[in-house]
């Protein structure tokens, strides 16, 4: 699985980097460093939502927050995995 962070200048204003370490800790606790490749990747065109903006894959996921992470985490990455 690849996941692709946004890492232009509206994601990064909407805290891309707090996004990509939240990815880095879950990746690592959930012991799926052989199964994801992380990576950044420049504006996914979507930047009106409320947050940052990432690919699993071939699917754009918008808004990614803090707050929706565990859930986000939980249904795009976890469950496609398992």
């Amino acid at each position: 699985m690849t996941i692709s962070v946004c890492i232009g200048s509206s994601c990064h204003v909407k805290r891309s980097s707090d996004i990509i370490a939240l990815l880095r800790a879950a990746i690592k606790s959930n012991n799926l460093e052989d199964k994801i490749e992380l990576k950044g990747t420049t504006c996914l065109g979507h930047c009106g939502s409320g947050g940052a903006n990432l690919k699993v894959d071939d699917e754009i996921v918008e808004g990614l927050t803090k707050d929706n992470f565990d859930e986000f985490f939980k249904e795009k990455v976890l469950s496609k995995l398992n």
